[in-house]
C-alpha cells in the first residue's frame, strides 16, 4: 500500500496515466474555473464603482446596474457548469479506463493473486473503491481548482487596491498549510486502515452468504452476528477517527483566519482615518474582497480529506495492477498435440514451513491413455493436475507436453489443450448456449451435438427459450446433475485433446451419476484423460491407476494389478467396499 509519507506529486503521478484520455474534459474544467475565479473580484469592484459613482447624480445610468448584475452572475453560472461538467467527464472516463485495466489484469494475473486476496476484497477494490475514489477526487479537484484560482484572483485584486493591507492577509497561508500537512498524513493512514476493515467486513458477509445452510444447520447465527459486530464496530471507530481528523482542519483554519482578518480590518479602519486619497468605495471593496477570501480558504482547508480518501482509493486500484504481474509463457504454438504428458522429478512446496505437496514425482502419460489418480486427502492429486495448465508452478523439476516444457508453450495455446470437469462446477448467469460455448464462437450445430452427447439436449429443449434460456447465478435453476452435464457439454464443445476430471461424479444420486458417467465416457473417447476420484468404482476400467500418498507416487498399475499387490489402493478399495 501507499505510504502516507510519499509526496503528493508522486502519488498523483501514479494515477495520472489513467486520465490521459480525459485531457479535453480537464481543459474545459480549467477554462470554466478560470472564468469563474475571474468573476469573484468583479463583485467587490462593482460595489466600489457603485459607492464611488453610483450615488452621484447622473453619474451611472440605471439600466447598467441590472445588466451588470445579471451578466456577472450569468457568466459565473456558465463557468461553474463548464467546470463541473468537464471534471465529471474526466473523472468518469479515468474511472472507466482504470476499471478496464484492473479487470484486464484480474483476467490475466498470476493465479497467486487469488490466494492472496479474497473475492470480496477484489470486488470491493474493483467496484466500490474506484467509484468512491473517483467521486471524492472529482469533487475535491473541482473545489481545489476553483477556490485556488479564486484565491489568486482575489489576492491580485487586493494588491491592486492596497498592497500594504494585503501583506496582513498573506500571513494567513503558512499556518493553514501547516495544519493541512499534519492532519493529512493522519487522515491517509486512517483511510488505509478503513479500507482494510471494509475488506474484512465484506469477507464476513461473503462467507455467510455462501455458507448460509451450514450456519443455520449448526445454529451459528449468534456467533456469526458477534463476529460481524466486532468487525463492523472496528470500522465504525476508524470512520469516526477519520471524521475527527478531517473535521479538525476547519475550526483550526477558521480561528487562524479570524485572527488575521481581525487584524486586517483594524489596520484598514486605522488607515482610512489617517491616509488621504482613500474613498469609501476603496474601503468597502477591500473589506468585501477580503471577506470573500474566507470561503475559498475554508473550502481549501476541508479539501484535504476528500483528496486523501480519493487518492487512497484510486491508489489501491493502481497497487492491484502494479503488484499483480500477468502470467508469462513462451512462444510455442503447435498444431493440435497428441497429448503425451511427462513429469520429471516434479516437486511443489506451498510454503517453507510446510511439507511438500508433491515430492519428486516422475510419470509419463501416453496419448489417449486414461490415468486415474487416487489417494487419501492431501496426497497431492489436485495439486498435480493444477500444474498441467500452469495454475501452479513446480518448485523443482519439469513438466513436458509432447516433449516441450510447459514454460516454452504460449500460455493461451497451452490452455487450449485442456478441458476440465470438476465437482465444483462454475456456470455464468447467462444462456445455456453461452455457458457451453464459453470463450469461443457459437456454432449452433456443435452446441446441439455437445448437449446431446452430455445427455442434456432433451432437458434444454424443454426450457422456455431452449439454448437461449438464462440459467441464473451459477446455474441456480439447474439440478446438480444438470449442472454437471452442462460442464461436460462445455468440455465436449471445446474439443481439447487432454481432459481433467476432478471428482466429476461425486455428490450425485444414482440416476444423475449414470447419465453423467455415460456422458463422460463419450467425452473421454480418444483423449488423454486424468481422473481424480474418491469413488473407486468409477475408475476400475482406467488404463492405469496411480496411487499417491504424502505427495509421492507409491504404486501404479491396472485395477487388478493393484488389488493383487495389496498396497495402498487395495486398502482404499477394501474400505469402500467392505460389507
Amino acid at each position: 500500500m501507499t505510504s502516507p509519507d510519499l509526496p503528493l506529486k508522486l502519488r498523483i503521478a501514479r494515477i495520472a496515466p489513467f486520465f490521459r484520455a480525459s485531457r479535453s474534459g480537464l481543459l474545459i474544467a480549467l477554462a470554466g474555473s478560470i472564468i469563474g475565479a475571474a468573476t469573484e473580484p468583479m463583485i467587490a469592484a462593482f460595489l466600489k464603482l457603485l459607492l464611488d459613482r453610483g450615488f452621484a447624480k447622473n453619474a451611472l445610468p440605471l439600466w447598467q446596474v441590472p445588466v451588470a448584475i445579471i451578466g456577472l452572475f450569468g457568466l459565473r453560472g456558465l463557468a461553474g457548469f463548464l467546470a463541473q461538467y468537464g471534471l465529471s467527464w474526466a473523472a468518469n472516463r479515468g474511472m472507466l479506463d482504470m476499471r478496464a485495466a484492473m479487470f484486464a489484469r484480474l483476467l490475466n494475473a498470476q493465479p497467486a493473486l487469488f490466494s492472496r486476496h479474497s473475492a470480496s476484497s477484489l470486488v470491493n477494490t474493483l467496484t466500490f473503491e474506484v467509484q468512491t475514489g473517483a467521486v471524492h477526487l472529482v469533487n475535491s479537484l473541482q473545489t481545489l481548482v476553483r477556490d485556488a484560482l479564486t484565491l489568486v484572483a482575489l489576492m491580485v485584486y487586493l494588491l491592486v487596491l492596497n498592497w500594504q493591507l494585503t501583506l496582513f492577509v498573506a500571513l494567513l497561508f503558512p499556518p493553514v498549510a501547516l495544519v493541512m500537512r499534519v492532519l493529512s498524513k493522519r487522515l491517509h493512514r486512517l483511510t488505509l486502515e478503513t479500507q482494510q476493515a471494509t475488506d474484512e467486513l465484506a469477507y464476513v458477509v461473503e462467507e455467510n452468504v455462501q455458507a448460509w445452510r451450514i450456519v443455520r444447520l449448526h445454529a451459528a447465527q449468534a456467533g456469526q452476528a458477534s463476529r460481524f459486530h466486532r468487525v463492523s464496530d472496528s470500522l465504525r471507530r476508524l470512520s469516526i477517527k477519520a471524521t475527527v481528523a478531517a473535521a479538525t482542519m476547519t475550526p483550526i483554519t477558521q480561528v487562524v483566519a479570524a485572527i488575521v482578518l481581525s487584524a486586517v480590518i483594524m489596520a484598514a479602519l486605522w488607515q482610512s482615518g489617517h491616509a488621504s486619497g482613500r474613498t469609501v468605495g476603496d474601503f468597502v471593496a477591500f473589506v468585501v474582497a477580503m471577506l470573500q477570501l474566507v470561503a475559498p480558504i475554508k473550502h481549501l482547508s476541508e479539501v484535504s480529506g476528500p483528496v486523501t480518501r480519493g487518492l487512497a482509493a484510486l491508489e489501491r486500484g493502481v497497487h492491484l495492477i502494479e503488484q499483480s504481474p500477468t502470467e508469462t509463457g513462451g512462444s510455442f504454438v503447435p498444431a493440435r498435440p497428441a497429448g503425451v504428458i511427462e513429469l520429471r522429478d516434479v516437486s511443489l512446496q506451498y510454503r517453507d514451513d510446510q511439507a511438500a505437496a508433491l515430492d519428486r514425482v516422475t510419470m509419463r502419460i501416453e496419448a489417449g491413455e486414461t490415468v486415474a489418480l487416487v489417494g487419501p486427502s492431501g496426497a497431492g492429486k489436485t495439486t498435480l493436475v493444477n500444474l498441467l495448465p500452469r495454475f501452479l508452478e513446480p518448485s523443482a523439476g519439469s513438466i513436458l507436453l509432447d516433449g516441450m516444457p510447459l514454460r516454452e508453450w504460449d500460455m493461451h495455446a497451452l490452455r487450449r489443450q485442456f478441458a476440465l470437469v470438476s465437482q465444483d462446477v462454475v456456470l455464468f448467469n447467462d444462456t445455456v448456449e453461452a455457458n457451453v460455448v464459453l470463450g469461443g464462437d457459437a456454432d449452433p450445430k456443435r452446441v446441439t451435438d455437445a448437449l446431446r452427447a452430455a445427455n442434456l439436449l432433451d432437458f434444454v429443449e424443454s426450457l422456455p427459450q431452449g439454448v437461449h434460456t438464462v440459467i441464473g447465478h451459477n446455474g441456480s435453476q439447474l439440478s446438480g446433475g444438470q449442472r454437471q452435464r452442462l460442464a461436460i457439454a462445455r468440455a465436449i464443445y471445446k474439443d481439447a485433446p487432454i481432459l481433467i476430471l476432478d471428482e466429476a461424479t461425486s455428490a450425485l444420486d444414482s440416476e444423475s451419476e449414470r447419465l453423467v458417467q455415460e456422458a463422460l465416457e463419450r467425452l473421454m473417447a480418444g483423449r488423454t484423460s486424468l481422473v481424480i476420484a474418491h469413488r473407486l468404482s468409477t475408475i476400475e476400467r482406467a488404463d492405469r491407476i496411480v496411487a499417491l500418498e504424502d505427495g509421492r507416487v507409491v504404486e501404479q498399475g491396472t485395477h487388478a494389478e493393484l488389488l493383487a499387490s495389496a498396497g495402498l489402493y487395495a486398502r482404499l478399495h477394501a474400505l469402500q467396499f467392505k460389507t
